[in-house]
């Protein structure tokens, strides 16, 4: 009876455990907070279509040139099971307001040569990296 007792209170403890554990290492993630101040958003898109595939596209004007943090925000942005999530990066020189649209090209051509790196994620989840705008 006596044992039964301590070896429910172990249980309970390693559970107990456990359970802060997972809430620590959940809790205490990373954000987008730590890409303030690399980056300035300029235009999303998202289309509305909530039956078939999600296209974002994202238009970002980069205030560090970086490419490992663009990969991490690219890898940050959110992504939907057979959508496509599309990221541009623009040089700092950008000023403008960018229309997206969900299609190739996704905004107009003369913005094109200010594309420093695109980021891309496909239906399936293979992510592409690639210097200035996709051929």
């Amino acid at each position: 009876m006596k044992s039964s007792k301590i070896i429910f209170r172990i249980i309970a403890v390693v559970v107990a455990g456990l359970v802060i554990y997972i809430s620590m290492d959940s809790l205490s993630q990373p954000g987008i907070e730590r890409f303030e101040g690399k980056y300035e958003e300029l235009s999303n898109y998202r289309n509305e279509n909530n039956t078939g595939p999600v296209v974002r596209v994202y238009a970002v004007k980069a205030l560090d040139n970086s490419k490992e943090w663009m990969r991490e925000y690219g890898d940050a942005m959110p992504h939907t099971k057979y959508g496509k999530t599309m990221v541009f990066f623009f040089s700092d020189e950008m000023d403008q307001e960018i229309s997206l649209s969900p299609t190739d090209p996704y905004f107009a051509k003369a913005r094109q040569p200010y594309v420093i790196a695109t980021y891309r994620k496909s239906p399936m989840g293979e992510v592409s990296f690639t210097d200035g705008y996709p051929k």
